[in-house]
């Protein structure tokens, strides 16, 4: 049964995997290029999906850690999810065990993102659904790609305008108006300025620095 209430964005890549069929039965699914990860359930959650295999390639040919470093950029709640059976990670590859378990750890602790292991892609699936489930309708929280909206007010445009930083929600965007008085002060505030205001923290306050400073690469944006 369709739940339209719930909006999944996923990579173009996933659009023809077993997973992205099951979501399309079950809820609202929305491709698009994304920038980072293979699903966005809300503005501040973001999964990147992959098979064991994926998982173990990842590691080899170093995908896996510039995709966790763009999706932890892109999302204050970033997460892995890896599908298929935990025992095949030691018999697929002839790749070294502590190589593996190496990656795992440093994923948990040196990127701070939760893994999260499902046996198939219908539990995959499911699991997607419930996050966004739990993300947008218990929590309110706004899905993370944002379209384009029509204004009543200019406070409403720089507000849209703030809220697109990564890790602000609307709330945010109000408190940094209200404590800076304009977008062009809040662009120009230092790391230790943004953290006066409530709710910006160190980690947020230098993600929203970062974004505003790093140069401009057509490679990522473009479609």
């Amino acid at each position: 049964m369709e739940e339209p209430s719930v909006v999944i964005h996923a990579d173009v890549h996933e659009k023809d995997t077993i997973v992205s069929k099951i979501l399309q039965k079950r809820c609202d699914v929305r491709f698009h290029k994304l920038i980072s990860g293979d699903y966005c359930l809300s503005k501040r959650l973001g999964v990147e999906r992959k098979t064991v295999p994926d998982f173990l390639q990842s590691i080899i040919d170093k995908r896996l850690f510039s995709q966790l470093r763009e999706l932890k950029r892109n999302f204050s709640k970033p997460l892995l999810l890896i599908e298929g059976n935990g025992a095949d990670l030691y018999s697929l590859r002839q790749m070294n065990e502590n190589a593996i378990r190496g990656a795992l750890s440093s994923i948990v602790t040196g990127y701070s993102i939760p893994i999260l292991w499902t046996h198939s892609p219908h539990e995959s699936a499911e699991m997607l659904l419930s996050l966004a489930r739990r993300e947008q309708l218990k929590l309110k929280k706004s899905t993370g790609l944002r379209e384009k909206k029509k204004f009543k007010s200019l406070n409403q445009h720089q507000l849209f305008l703030l809220s697109g930083l990564p890790g602000v929600s609307d709330e945010k965007a109000k408190a940094l108006l209200k404590f800076f008085g304009s977008p062009s002060a809040v662009f120009a505030a230092t790391d230790k300025e943004l953290m006066e205001v409530g709710g910006i923290g160190k980690i947020l306050a230098k993600r929203i620095r970062f974004l505003l400073k790093r140069n401009y690469e057509k490679s990522i944006l473009e479609d």
